[in-house]
């Protein structure tokens, strides 16, 4: 039952589990070390190859690490907030991850198309006339 202890310890350790799972499923620190080193780069201080996996593989994990902490907050603290302190919260920490997430995209779509429009506004000033939409 959301709100018990037991269960928002278990909700917490699978947001752990399937952060740490997705990472490791999608991200090959060996394969971007490799990769790296193919093309000639290097981390400064640190030598390629082996070494480079290591880091890139620590460094991965840390930032996962913070992530999972952000996320197991961000869906946890609702169902605390309501059970305990008697806020009325009217999302979820799943559905408040999904609003952020459509709101950031559509500001990037639309910052997209205001700087789509800018750009062929200055295009018509230029004497170049593009076909399109306007």
């Amino acid at each position: 039952m959301p709100g018990n202890i037991a269960y928002e310890a278990l909700y917490v350790g699978f947001i752990f589990f399937f952060c740490y799972f997705y990472t490791a499923i999608t991200f090959n620190p060996v394969d971007v070390a490799d990769n790296m080193k193919k093309q000639g780069g290097y981390i400064p201080g640190i030598r390629p190859g082996k070494r480079t996996a290591d880091y890139i593989d620590r460094v991965l994990t840390r930032i996962t690490l913070g992530g999972a902490i952000y996320v197991s907050a961000v869906c946890v603290l609702p169902s605390v907030l309501m059970t305990k302190f008697n806020v009325p919260f009217y999302f979820g920490g799943t559905a408040l991850l999904i609003v952020v997430g459509v709101a950031i995209d559509t500001i990037q779509q639309i910052e997209s198309h205001m700087l789509t429009r800018h750009y062929e506004g200055f295009l018509k000033k230029g004497g170049a006339r593009v076909k399109g939409r306007f």
